[in-house]
């Protein structure tokens, strides 16, 4: 039988909302696997970014620009924990350079920052100001609203945490905080291979700075190995000023030695107290020094790095010069305040290099230490030889001028000025046994003896004077009782201090005389001369001197002109 044309077919109505309901259900869950699909789509496209790139600095920036993309915030940071607790470094995207100025000081690990790197696991929040670990926002800084934070761990231990801001959704949901923990999963494994390719390429250039030296270390010219410490140290390990200091004698100060980069040429010779710098306290533990800022010190005494003096300082690390005598003094490395402090494999890798300004410094000793043996050698040889040639050949040349007087007869002229000249051949003689003490220096007597005293004080004035004096000895004068001998070394600097300040000579002859009873000092100048009944000044007390030792003190204008001094005393 043949339907009805209009006939339609007809369901029970209860069936038809049953299947529509199904429908909608399929409908839902296919739009929400399609979603979760493309959210994971976007997942791996995050990772993919992430991982792409194994310099350390474009991984951080990566990894918070494609957690922002992840959750669709406003505001993405990484906070990177650093040795002491707070915040090494705090790398941030959504806001511009204006707000970034107006905002001043970026965090150092406060409020729901700090909570999180003292509990690291994700924090979750629709409004931030309604937790009571939130502290606020400092002036000018924009309003931000919901939060996610997470941490980023790197084999194991927690290397920064991420923080956003500001859902487009309103709020952060569970399935954000579940994307960005995967993408912070993969951004701890991409952070470990940067850190490993960033320490592997430091660590070659280390061992290429460590070669270089080695071989100028080798070398007999070129630059000074220390020099090129503080040179190649400050470039590699991208710090702002590099010196290295050495211990004074007393072992009280550090002097330094050495210094590159900033305030360098202020810091260059001066001397600090190990007392009151953060070197002291190297040098006394024997250990380095790692500290985020140069006053960060547990000492009670507030000890502050001697780079200070010159900069703002900020991170630095102080690496002791041990060598075969013990520290010797320290190789400093500083970052300006405000900058990345230096990391445990920074330390590691400088103190393996501060061996190397150990060994140049050793190696510079024992330079030295042969020099002075070639010097001494050559010194000894030379006085040996005006000794035994040219003094002797003198002594045959007066020998032979006094016999030519006796044939001249006395009272003829021309035998007072042969006497003359073999006056003047006894002044050479004395000349050159003086010449031959200061060639072989210390070695021939102790450092305090008259010789040396005397010897010294001619040459600190030699600058005021414009010219070195002449000096002769005569007889033992290292012999002398210790007051006699102080008052002929206040003697000779009175006199010459007085030829510098008045007498505007162009030489001055310094003769020094011990014969078997008495001591006779001499000194004789080409200057302005002396005037009778003038000042005496500080001569009035050196014939104070000579009346104390029974002895004789005159001043007068010489024949020549200039001025003649002449101070005796009696050997008691």
């Amino acid at each position: 039988m043949d339907a009805h044309p209009s006939a339609a077919l007809q369901f029970p109505d209860a069936s038809k909302l049953e299947l529509d309901d199904l429908i909608d259900q399929l409908v839902d869950r296919a739009n929400g696997v399609k979603r979760s699909q493309g959210r994971l789509r976007a997942l791996l496209r995050a990772i993919e970014t992430v991982t792409g790139d194994l310099a350390i600095d474009a991984v951080l920036r990566n990894v918070i620009e494609a957690a922002c993309e992840l959750a669709g915030a406003r505001y993405g940071a990484l906070g990177v924990i650093g040795h002491d607790g707070g915040l090494e470094q705090f790398i941030h995207v959504g806001m511009d350079e204006q707000t970034v100025a107006r905002i001043g000081h970026l965090p150092e690990g406060h409020g729901l920052l700090g909570a999180l790197i003292r509990r690291p696991n994700p924090i979750r929040l629709q409004h931030m100001g309604d937790d009571e670990r939130s502290t606020g926002f400092p002036a000018g800084h924009p309003p931000m609203d919901s939060f996610l934070g997470v941490p980023i761990r790197v084999r194991g231990e927690v290397f920064g945490n991420l923080y956003l801001t500001d859902s487009a959704a309103g709020e952060f949901t569970a399935e954000d905080e579940e994307l960005v923990g995967a993408l912070a999963m993969a951004a701890g494994t991409a952070v470990s291979n940067g850190r490993l390719l960033h320490e592997s390429r430091l660590q070659q250039r280390w061992l290429a700075a460590s070669v270089e030296i080695s071989a100028q270390l080798l070398a007999a010219v070129g630059e000074d190995p220390l020099r090129m410490i503080a040179r190649r140290a400050i470039e590699i390990a991208d710090a702002d000023l590099v010196t290295v200091g050495l211990l004074t004698p007393d072992a009280a100060e550090l002097m330094i030695e050495v210094a590159s980069g900033a305030g360098s040429d202020e810091l260059l010779g001066q001397r600090f107290s190990l007392e009151k710098t953060l070197a002291g306290r190297a040098i006394e533990e024997r250990n380095p020094l790692l500290l985020s800022s140069s006053d960060s010190t547990s000492d009670a005494d507030e000890r502050r790095s001697h780079e200070a003096s010159v900069m703002d300082a900020g991170p630095l690390m102080v690496l002791p010069l041990e060598g075969a005598q013990g520290v010797r003094g320290v190789l400093s490395l500083v970052r300006a305040r405000g900058r990345r402090p230096f990391s445990g494999a920074d330390l590691a890798m400088a103190s393996g290099f501060a061996s190397h300004a150990n060994v140049a410094l050793e190696l510079a000793d024992a330079r030295a230490v042969e020099q002075r043996l070639v010097l001494v050698e050559d010194r000894e040889r030379i006085a040996r030889d005006l000794h035994d040639h040219v003094i002797q050949e003198l002594f045959a040349i007066g020998l032979g001028l006094e016999a030519a007087v006796t044939l001249l007869g006395p009272g003829e002229a021309a035998a007072q000025s042969v006497r003359q000249r073999v006056v003047d051949i006894d002044r050479t003689i004395r000349h050159i046994r003086t010449s031959i003490f200061e060639l072989r220096g210390p070695l021939d007597t102790s450092a305090d003896g008259t010789r040396r005293r005397v010897l010294d004080i001619s040459a600190d004035l030699a600058p005021a004077l414009g010219f070195s004096p002449r000096v002769s000895f005569s007889g033992l004068i290292d012999n002398l009782s210790a007051d006699l001998a102080e008052d002929v070394a206040a003697f000779v600097r009175e006199v010459l201090t007085n030829v510098a300040k008045h007498a505007r000579a162009t030489y001055v002859d310094l003769d020094l005389t011990l014969a078997s009873d008495q001591l006779t000092l001499q000194v004789i100048d080409d200057g302005v001369g002396y005037v009778e009944n003038g000042r005496l000044s500080g001569l009035a007390n050196l014939r104070t001197r000579a009346e104390l030792h029974g002895g004789t003190f005159k001043v007068f204008a010489g024949h020549r002109g200039g001025t003649t001094v002449i101070w005796k005393a009696p050997l008691l």
